[in-house]
């Protein structure tokens, strides 16, 4: 598929028009949302033929380009996933309604009558990299909370993401929705995306979701506040009292069942306490399923001439591969050092029976998610409840952690009076 350039006048008009989109969808109701959610998740199940095509197109070209098996992983669609995709919508469709809500309402003494309601952003823009699914997710969350949204996927689903977006722009167009709304940048030229970056009186919020590069790049050229989630470095902390058939799964699960993905575990650490007995067993299960372990001095003397040496840059690493780092301390708060002097505010667990040492844990760890006898693997706006989600936030401003339809949201005053007059 051509990717053509587009043109200073191009991106001034395709963001002109998603402002003139979001005017019209704040004057819709719930219900006419609702439906057209309902069109997009009907549309992706009828356009599956098609979709996947083209999704095999762009993974071949993937492949011949080199990408790693963690990158094609994330590209990679198939009449499964596609289906999960189109069940993401459907269970934003469900969410109760944002747009509208007063979070809070009160009388001042004179007798004016305030309230907090919430509102859409306006126009979003999210940028990212090889996942296709980011542009069903973004697509529902921007229209079940009135905002449009303009979307900038990566060079190598670019084939992926314009089957995805016609399939988007359809529903919207039987739903009566303006199709500008979901807008699918028709090229993956990356001088296109800094004009976008330019335009402040049009878009709100920009989004990136990808690798640390592509973040920077888009802070550096952005006009436009942005929401930053540079790397997810997460962290298990098995704890002395930790039970540890239950740490070995917890282990395993957030670190083998998706290894590319944010909220993969990259560092375990391992109380001085347990580490005798556990970080040999740790080592044999990883050993069996093909992850590389660096460890400091002790995770190599516990666990075998398989262990390699862990240099300092290991511990601030987001490898989204099968490699993991390991690390003996020396009880609760140097691990809780590590994390704030090597994380990247993403995800934490802890793994304990100790109840004092877990709360201690979730009070003085900052992280976005923190969890406690579970995998990191949950720091997913769809496993917390929040239906699918815009991206992980690691930026404290506007939002932290995943952000759902909530987090697409701001509130305004409105207040009612009777005459009132200040003196």
């Amino acid at each position: 598929m051509r990717r053509p350039a587009l043109k200073t006048s191009g991106v001034a008009e395709l963001a002109r028009a998603a402002r003139d989109a979001s005017r019209a969808l704040a004057r819709t109701d719930a219900d006419a949302r609702r439906r057209a959610l309902s069109l997009m998740a009907g549309s992706l199940r009828s356009r599956q033929a098609e979709i996947l095509a083209e999704n095999a197109a762009d993974l071949e070209a993937a492949t011949a380009a080199g990408l790693s098996e963690a990158m094609l992983d994330r590209l990679r669609l198939d009449a499964g996933r596609l289906e999960a995709m189109a069940r993401a919508v459907e269970e934003v469709a469900a969410l109760p309604e944002v747009v509208g809500r007063v979070d809070a309402r009160w009388t001042r003494p004179n007798g004016l009558e305030v309230e907090r309601v919430r509102i859409p952003l306006g126009v979003i823009a999210i940028v990212y990299e090889s996942r296709p699914n980011v542009t069903t997710d973004a697509a529902s969350l921007c229209l079940k909370t009135g905002n449009a949204v303009i979307l900038r996927g990566g060079r190598e689903s670019f084939r992926s993401n314009c089957a995805l977006g016609a399939a988007v722009s359809a529903a919207l167009d039987q739903a009566g929705l303006p199709p500008a709304a979901v807008q699918v940048m028709p090229t993956s030229e990356r001088e296109a995306l800094y004009q976008l970056l330019q335009r402040e009186e049009e878009i709100d919020l920009v989004i990136p979701r990808g690798g640390e590069g592509l973040i920077r790049a888009v802070v550096e050229h952005s006009r436009v506040p942005v929401i930053k989630h540079y790397k997810g470095v997460c962290h298990v902390y098995v704890h002395a009292a930790a039970d540890q058939e239950m740490a070995l799964a917890i282990c395993e699960n957030a670190k083998v069942q998706r290894p590319g993905v944010c909220n993969a575990v990259e560092t375990i650490l391992v109380d001085r306490a347990a580490a005798g007995s556990f970080v040999p067993r740790l080592c044999r299960r990883f050993a069996d399923l093909a992850v590389e372990v660096r460890g400091d001095p002790q995770v190599r003397e516990l666990g075998g001439e398989q262990v390699v040496p862990a240099a300092e840059e290991d511990w601030a690493a987001e490898y989204l591969s099968k490699t993991v780092a390991v690390r003996v301390v020396d009880g609760l708060e140097q691990a809780i050092e590590h994390i704030a002097r090597y994380g990247s505010d993403h995800t934490e667990s802890i793994v304990t029976a100790d109840r004092a040492a877990a709360e201690r844990f979730l009070r003085e760890v900052g992280s976005s998610t923190v969890l406690v006898n579970a995998s990191t693997r949950f720091a997913d706006g769809g496993e917390l409840g929040l239906g699918a989600e815009i991206g992980i936030s690691t930026t404290r401003l506007h939002a932290y952690g995943p952000m759902g339809a909530e987090g697409l949201t701001t509130t305004k005053f409105v207040v009612r009076g009777d005459g009132q007059v200040r003196t």
